[in-house]
């Protein structure tokens, strides 16, 4: 049997805010193209968990991360936190397109790295909405302001935007929270083709959602993880009971 891939490593994370931990010594692998679900109730790390993978948690004030996290073996604290976010893209609860058209929202990463050619950019463009579930919706409205779309088109817009600058890692934060059942269908149908090329973090309060799309689930409590397993496990015979008790909605 071959050995998955890993391509994040985490040994002994923990997160505090001013000397209160959200994470406590988590220690899991995330491996190539897979997608992992994270699950748990609120308050349990999730979000922080998502953050720091791609250092925006360094934004955040009294925070303290001990620690270390790998990303292809390199220390994430090495690396210049902008090009790491490049890498590492994330997509928000919330739809978050920039005031401006569609193409020039997808574009926008790619134009801050210096691509100027007409050309390259419409390929760039045409391809990140592909991949987004979204170019035979947007291919005639390329010049339409993006605050006119849909939430869901919105949502998939962010993740076209995320896309153009190819990343290696997308991190998912609750991102069909405010969506009706069909964008989020769109939503995780592109997620299922996506990782083909890129390894996916998703995180859900949406059970049945990590249950769909999870080709492992871990299940955070408190700050720690509890257990990370194949998704089929984690929801048919988890080793302990509190994931069980979550899962079966006796908590949370």
């Amino acid at each position: 049997m071959v050995t998955p891939e890993v391509k994040i490593e985490l040994k002994d994370l923990t997160v505090s805010f001013a000397g209160k931990k959200s994470l406590d010594r988590v220690n899991l692998d995330i491996r190539t193209h897979e997608i992992l679900s994270i699950i748990g109730p609120a308050n349990s790390g999730k979000t922080t968990f998502l953050k720091t993978l791609n250092r925006l948690i360094d934004l955040e004030k009294n925070v303290r991360v001990e620690g270390r996290i790998l990303l292809d073996g390199r220390d994430i604290y090495r690396e210049d936190p902008v090009l790491l976010r490049c890498k590492v893209g994330i997509i928000f609860a919330l739809p978050v397109p920039l005031p401006v058209t569609v193409f020039e929202n997808v574009v926008y990463g790619v134009r801050r790295q210096g691509v100027k050619d007409a050309r390259e950019l419409s390929r760039v463009a045409e391809r990140s909405l592909r991949d987004a579930y979204l170019w035979d919706e947007m291919k005639d409205r390329l010049q339409e302001q993006a605050m006119k779309l849909s939430g869901g088109q919105q949502q998939r817009l962010c993740i076209a935007r995320a896309l153009a600058v190819n990343p290696e890692v997308i991190l998912f934060d609750e991102p069909c929270s405010a969506l009706d059942p069909i964008s989020t269908a769109k939503i995780e149908e592109a997620m299922q083709t996506l990782k083909d090329h890129y390894t996916i973090v998703l995180v859900t309060n949406n059970t049945k959602q990590a249950a769909r799309v999870g080709d492992r689930t871990a299940f955070f409590l408190m700050g720690e993880l509890i257990e990370i397993d194949s998704t089929r496990k984690i929801f048919t015979t988890p080793r302990d009971r509190r994931t069980d008790d979550y899962i079966s909605g006796r908590f949370g």
